[in-house]
């Protein structure tokens, strides 16, 4: 049996572990990251004030949801400004919960995708509020003020270590058990060392790395991975369409 390894957030993978088992393959779920609500007073004090923003930034589906359910599930608020959309997976979570997307790259679906927008280009004088989880990349709001924006932040989840995986991971690297791991995020990967044991890190990193960026990809090669492809989209067919080709190659 081909075993390929999804690490994606236990909420978020059944799309993914679907294709993989309609490929014959079993997907075998092991979380790395477990999505958390923060709990602020700053959030509500931001959502009573957010429409003073032309331009509300959506990072990912999870910076949706968590920001509606700090709200009560109420969409009011966020509809007087702009709305932008990272990706297509964040611009689908926002039309689902009732609120009309202004902008989502057409390219690259990613930060560098939408500061190449026409829009993001021209932000002089523009507020713009960037809705996210705790942490992450500074690009987005260093460009954005460098072209004359306002840029605040909403921080609406964290990114933890998941404590309840069932699946031991340590134990299949040990018996060559593994054929493919998929990677969605920089912190995923980070993750996944600490929850492997630093004994098998170099058998780790010899299985067939998927990734969805470039930008994960240095962060892999970082941690000597030997063999990393990188999709050529963010979405679920991509992975596939790049698993199946790792896997050829071997």
């Amino acid at each position: 049996m081909t075993n390929i390894l999804v690490t994606r957030p236990k909420h978020q993978a059944g799309g993914l572990c679907d294709l993989i088992e309609q490929q014959g393959w079993d997907a075998v779920r092991f979380p790395t990251l477990k999505i958390v609500a923060v709990k602020s007073n700053k959030i509500e004090q931001q959502i009573g004030t957010i429409e003073q923003y032309q331009w509300l930034i959506f990072i990912s589906s999870n910076a949706v949801n968590f920001a509606l359910k700090a709200n009560g599930g109420k969409i009011e608020h966020f509809q007087k400004s702009l709305i932008a959309a990272v990706g297509k997976t964040t611009e689908k979570a926002l039309s689902a919960a009732g609120l009309k997307v202004n902008l989502v790259p057409m390219l690259a679906f990613n930060t560098e995708g939408l500061l190449a927008t026409e829009e993001m280009m021209h932000v002089k004088g523009r507020s713009c509020l960037i809705i996210r989880g705790d942490g992450g990349r500074e690009t987005l709001a260093q460009c954005l003020r460098e072209r004359g924006a306002t840029v605040d932040y909403m921080e609406v989840y964290s990114r933890e270590i998941p404590l309840d995986n069932k699946i031991n991971v340590s134990q299949m690297l040990e018996q060559d058990k593994l054929d493919a791991i998929t990677i969605t995020s920089g912190d995923a990967l980070k993750h996944l060392l600490i929850m492997v044991d630093n004994e098998l890190h170099a058998k780790l990193t010899l299985i067939p790395l998927i990734v969805i960026s470039e930008r994960i990809k240095v962060l892999a090669e970082m941690y000597k991975f030997k063999r990393i492809a990188v999709t050529d989209a963010p979405n679920d067919a991509a992975i596939i369409k790049t698993v199946v080709m790792s896997l050829e190659t071997q």
